[in-house]
């Protein structure tokens, strides 16, 4: 195995097992790239990205530019410590020409799908609301374009029916740490073909937004499901009530085990029905969502014998008024 001199760019906790690999495998990381500090957390205080942290604690030197277009002091300090490759996993900046050129093994890439499918930045959000099954991990050649460069190594992994968008996303990116250090050891030996990805398959995600976790009652009551899931935990799914904003944070569709009230079919959809002596649900567009823990605006999260001790009146309500 060759030791390489690499860069790494990232920033979320889901990426800091990339890095960790690269370090276990025995290569050295002249620098990390990652995102500036930004406020964070119900006090707003300024909090640093988790891989700049875990640089930090290993002594890697790191750099926090808001940019890398038109910027030539990053450029110059990329060209300066000379690396053989450029990693990339959940950076959330675009990389220019200049800076894809400049490695001689180019700039390697973990995205989590299954390219050309879900190319862009929800790709695991986006499989999980179009009711996916199966998801996975690419490690790609980065161009140009938005993830469409070509494949160097892939590994399928399912969805499990009760998985949150968090959970699957740490699972991947700790799938594709593994792949990488393979992957890169070949690509770097010669080893590999790149496979172009075929644009005509190409699918593409987009930036989420707030509004993304509003819940609509008249959907199947699945598809709320996966949007629960899917949400978590940003933006978080939601609903309103009497003009507050209450957010489901853990629910599920009622399957043929569940025990249904007799007149849940009849219920107009965002109608809270008594779901047995300590639970609730909501009918929707079709069968119902079994609700776990709410949480009211401005108050805590609670299970949901709690919140409906505490909101009497919310059994039998109309939610998404």
């Amino acid at each position: 195995m060759l030791s390489l001199n690499l860069v790494f760019m990232g920033t979320p906790a889901s990426a800091a097992p990339a890095l960790g690999a690269l370090l276990d495998a025995g290569h050295n990381v002249a620098g990390v790239f990652t995102q500036p500090d930004r406020r964070a957390g119900r006090g707003r205080r300024i909090t640093p990205p988790p891989v700049k942290t875990f640089a930090e604690e290993r002594g890697i030197p790191v750099f926090q530019p808001a940019s890398l277009r038109d910027n030539a002091d990053s450029t110059a300090q990329l060209a300066r410590l000379a690396p053989d490759a450029i990693i990339v996993a959940a950076y959330g900046l675009f990389l220019p020409t200049e800076i894809l050129e400049l490695p001689r093994l180019g700039c390697l890439n973990i995205h989590p799908s299954l390219l050309p499918k879900y190319r862009g930045p929800s790709p695991v959000v986006s499989a999980m609301l179009e009711g996916e099954t199966t998801t996975g991990v690419t490690v790609m050649l980065l161009d140009e374009g938005m993830d469409s460069g070509p494949i160097l190594a892939q590994v399928e992994r399912p969805i499990g029916g009760a998985e949150t968008a968090d959970a699957l996303t740490n699972h991947l990116f700790e799938i594709g740490a593994a792949l990488l250090t393979h992957t890169l050891d070949e690509w770097a030996d010669g080893e590999l073909d790149p496979t172009p990805q075929n644009d005509a398959d190409a699918t593409f995600t987009r930036r989420l937004t707030r509004e993304d976790g509003r819940l609509d009652w008249s959907e199947p009551a699945d598809a709320l499901d996966r949007r629960i899931r899917a949400m978590t935990p940003w933006p978080g799914a939601f609903t309103t009530w009497r003009g507050r904003t209450v957010k489901i944070l853990s629910a599920r569709a009622a399957d043929q085990h569940d025990d249904l009230p007799e007149d849940a079919a009849s219920t107009p959809p965002g109608t809270v029905i008594r779901w047995g002596e300590n639970s609730i649900g909501v009918a929707a567009g079709n069968g119902a969502l079994k609700l776990f823990d709410l949480q009211m605006e401005g108050r805590r999260r609670a299970r949901v014998w709690d919140f409906i001790a505490g909101y009497q009146d919310f059994v039998g309500a109309t939610l998404g008024d």
